[in-house]
């Protein structure tokens, strides 16, 4: 038994699993979705973990856990949000990740694209609509010298600079270009991001869909896809409808992603997946999209439906903060050693958020072994002065 608090500081006891949930073998990636995980970083708890200067990464635990990833066929999703991208992680870290990473996807023979923003650019100086675009081909150029396919991440600079939907054309399709390979465009919402609000020209979303879409007509050879973080399972039905063929929506949304991955009506659209929940539900998710493959629909949403409770629960407002509860999972099922993060941001939820996290994860016998995380849980509880 564990004693868990709620935000009353009332303390209610949880029963944990007592064995483990049957292991799920490794697998071959899906074939009837491309799915990605936006996978997080591992700090080194003995170097910088503070939110002042460079953060230090524990890379063999980083790496190890990507490998994790690709056994179950998931593709890797790097140097994302998920990965801190300006919550902890500056560019000049960002870039040995991807460099590091895409080295190990090719030889583990594991699917990986990599996050090219413009993060580099300092925060308090005033900067041009072509200096975005330059901090963008320079982050670009890291990404496929890596030998990696691009997500050009949604860009605060930009978002500061840009006048209007024309500032996005113009920077977006100098940068589709020149790029070598078709990449992801990524827009993320104001709900991960709130400096991102009004991003492709307009807080009108019909009108800064207008403008994306607008971006990828002029360039569809160049847009292997859409990664959009909205939250908003019909506007997203609606903007994969207007992708012209072969372009993919990916999913970003944390809320709906089990109807929005499965698809509409036999013969409709369905969106692929680049989705931080899948860090922590990697293997039962790439089980479940295998489903798919077989046509077994019903047990896709039977294994996928009862997990949106707890992502909810990670992504609850502020949503950019779920990274703290990702992490806390890693931390549980044996991924890392500690529950430390770069830039302090283990503290950025509040103790009954994570226990509840921990509660929903056991729940769906996320644990490989779950009296080592009851074990893990009771001593991070005891850190905070609670007998669990």
């Amino acid at each position: 038994m564990i004693r868990l608090p709620d935000a009353a500081g009332t303390l209610r006891v949880h029963a944990p699993r007592r064995s483990p949930a049957p292991p799920l073998p490794p697998g071959p990636p899906p074939r009837s979705r491309t799915v990605f995980a936006a996978a997080h970083v591992v700090a080194d708890p003995f170097r910088n973990t503070t939110p002042h200067g460079r953060a230090d990464l524990d890379w063999d635990a980083t790496l190890a856990f990507r490998r994790h990833l690709w056994e179950h066929g998931l593709g890797v999703a790097e140097a994302m949000d998920t990965a801190q991208r300006g919550m902890g992680l500056d560019w000049p870290v960002a870039a040995e990740l991807i460099r590091r990473s895409a080295a190990e996807a090719r030889a583990a023979g594991g699917r990986i694209v990599c996050g090219a923003g413009t993060d580099q650019l300092p925060a308090a100086s005033a900067v041009t609509s072509a200096d975005v675009a330059a901090a963008y081909e320079e982050q670009l150029a890291v990404v496929e010298a890596a030998g990696a396919r691009a997500v050009v991440m949604a860009s605060r600079a930009l978002a500061a600079v840009a006048t209007g939907p024309d500032a996005y054309r113009e920077v977006y399709g100098r940068l589709l270009r020149q790029t070598a390979e078709p990449v992801i465009l990524h827009w993320l919402g104001p709900m991960f991001d709130p400096a991102l609000e009004g991003y492709w020209g307009s807080t009108d979303l019909d009108a800064a869909t207008d403008t994306l879409l607008a971006v990828v007509a002029d360039h569809p050879d160049k847009v292997d896809g859409v990664k959009v973080s909205l939250l908003d399972a019909g506007r997203e039905r609606a903007l994969r409808q207007r992708l012209p063929h072969g372009v993919r929506c990916y999913t970003g949304d944390d809320f709906h992603y089990p109807e929005l991955i499965e698809g509409d009506a036999p013969g409709g659209r369905h969106s692929d997946a680049l989705l931080g929940v899948f860090d922590p539900l990697g293997p039962p998710a790439a089980h479940a999209v295998r489903k798919l493959d077989a046509g077994d629909h019903h047990a896709f949403r039977a294994l996928l439906d009862p997990t949106v409770a707890l992502a909810r629960h990670l992504f609850e407002r502020p949503a950019r903060y779920y990274k703290t509860g990702v992490v806390l999972l890693a931390w549980l099922s044996g991924h890392q050693e500690h529950f430390t993060m770069a830039g302090g941001l283990h503290a950025a939820r509040t103790l009954p958020h994570l226990a509840r996290a921990y509660e929903l994860a056991d729940g769906l016998g996320l644990f490989p072994d779950p009296e080592s995380a009851e074990a893990r849980m009771k001593r991070l509880l005891s850190v905070h002065g609670i007998d669990p």
